[in-house]
């Protein structure tokens, strides 16, 4: 009898333990893969797409932001109103916003932040988007004035960027390695070449995260990263870089491949000012040399979208100019002939990507079909950054552009092309001029044949956005409208 009052005693207490506590917790902790390392933390200092893929979003917010489906949605302004002329936007900023170290959020911060951005001595890698800023008031602690000196019908797309988040004058210059923003995640630890690390804001002044911690971890090695997915050490790889495994995470219930589309135009890009390539018949006999499909299927097992021209193939205002620059070798020998070119070989230094190194060995075997040679050095990412980006100090190397719309790259005459045309600077000029759709569109297909015309660079394809993740992972972004791994709305299902 005692032993029967003792068993329905602890029958009953299981059963009100069942009641109280869910039998299989969600997770809400998320380990995610990325291939390169950022070379800092800090977005407003620094060129490198992996530095976006963790703080854009998580760490660090602007004023406005991009969403999954890359339309601009308020950030840290609430709203904002803009003058008929289009030379004033008053930005309404969310209250009660703090940094991770406590300190307020406010309009003197956003002031700071975009004249740091603008400033003759400034480093941010995107200070273009900043150009057209005349002056910026702190109205009052939650009202940002910004006057133009011209209109822009780009500011508030510019103001999305991760180069334009807003940061603190008291953390600004410790963001590299300790970056303080005022977003749902917290930073914790950086241990360089491994991971990093972040926990939930639990002072968010947003929507709260469904995820406690996440950890950014780096894995350059196909091989590997397919090893760790597959030992599920790691959760979710948003850019997986051995997509020829792709049909064995399909076969497998444990993971869900995610493919979509990135911002990421995957181009040749050539030193215009580099003997003999500051000649066009040069620049064109490459293009020319180059057959796209064979390095979308070599490099990327077919995932990829060839273009014509630096544009996403996916934007409305997308005109295809691949027939332009088609793969053709006997133009592209007598082109070479024509410009007196004998025994040419040319430097190509490709950063780390699977698509850049893989591409690299096919296109160089292309060219050399033609009479072109190639001395290939495969650079590791701080060495591209040096060497190629800010010296200039190469020929040729493959490299995916990441950064949305940003065909306006063409119109700075010290970026890495070495590309100098007042021409189509006049192009971008009257572009920020428009507010008129259809006017815009002309403009914008006007300035893709522009480019394509002049071969700037070789043009071959739109990286494919392949990820793997775990199948009980919701909320990863499908497409990349911007570089970037956004956790705020990402979970676990029970």
């Amino acid at each position: 009898m005692r032993n029967s009052k003792l068993l329905v005693a602890i029958g009953a207490a299981l059963v009100l333990a069942s009641a109280l506590t869910p039998a299989f917790a969600a997770r809400t902790d998320i380990t995610v893969g990325m291939v390169l390392e950022p070379p800092n933390l800090d977005p407003t200092a620094g060129a490198a797409a992996a530095i976006d893929e963790v703080v854009y979003a998580n760490v660090f917010e602007g004023l406005t932001r991009f969403d999954s489906n890359g339309a601009i949605i308020p950030a840290l302004a609430k709203s904002w109103d803009i003058s008929a002329d289009g030379l004033t936007y008053i930005f309404n900023l969310n209250s009660g916003v703090t940094f991770h170290d406590g300190t307020t959020m406010d309009a003197e911060d956003v002031k700071f932040s975009l004249e740091r951005a603008m400033a003759e001595d400034s480093t941010n890698a995107q200070k273009a988007l900043f150009a057209d800023i005349a002056s910026v008031e702190a109205r009052d602690a939650d009202t940002v004035v910004v006057t133009l000196s011209r209109p822009n019908g780009s500011f508030l797309f510019n103001m999305a960027w991760g180069d334009a988040v807003i940061v603190a004058p008291e953390s600004a210059a410790d963001n590299a390695t300790n970056p303080i923003g005022t977003g749902p995640f917290t930073f914790v630890d950086w241990a360089q070449g491994d991971k990093v690390e972040l926990a939930r804001n639990e002072n968010y002044w947003g929507n709260p995260v469904a995820l406690d911690k996440v950890t950014f971890k780096f894995i350059s090695d196909p091989t590997a990263a397919f090893a760790a997915m597959m030992a599920e050490d790691v959760d979710a790889f948003p850019n997986f870089p051995a997509t020829e495994t792709l049909p064995q995470f399909e076969a497998d219930a444990r993971f869900k491949v995610i493919v979509g589309s990135t911002e990421g135009e995957t181009i040749l890009s050539t030193n215009n000012q580099s003997p003999p390539l500051d000649d066009v018949r040069v620049r064109q006999a490459i293009a020319h040399a180059i057959n796209r499909q064979a390095v979308i299927d070599g490099a990327m097992f077919g995932y990829g979208t060839p273009i014509g021209t630096h544009f996403n193939p996916t934007n409305p205002d997308y005109i295809d100019l691949t027939g332009q620059s088609d793969y053709d070798p006997d133009k592209s020998r007598a082109l070479l002939a024509e410009a007196g070119i004998t025994d040419l070989t040319l430097r190509l230094k490709p950063p780390p990507p699977t698509y850049a190194r893989r591409g690299g060995e096919i296109i160089a075997a292309q060219l050399r079909e033609v009479g072109i040679n190639t001395e290939i050095s495969n650079l590791e990412w701080a060495q591209w950054l040096e060497e190629v980006f800010r010296n200039k100090d190469y020929d040729l190397t493959i490299v995916s552009h990441t950064e949305p719309f940003d065909i306006g790259i063409y119109g700075r005459d010290d970026y890495y092309f070495n590309y100098d045309s007042p021409e189509f600077r006049e192009i971008m000029a009257e572009l920020n001029d428009t507010t008129d759709p259809a006017g815009r569109t002309a403009l914008l297909q006007k300035a893709q044949k522009f480019i394509a015309d002049e071969y700037v660079n070789g043009y071959i394809f739109q990286l494919a956005k392949t990820g793997v993740a775990n199948a009980k992972i919701n909320g990863l972004w499908e497409n990349s409208p911007t570089q970037a791994n956004d956790m705020t709305g990402v979970s676990w299902s029970d």
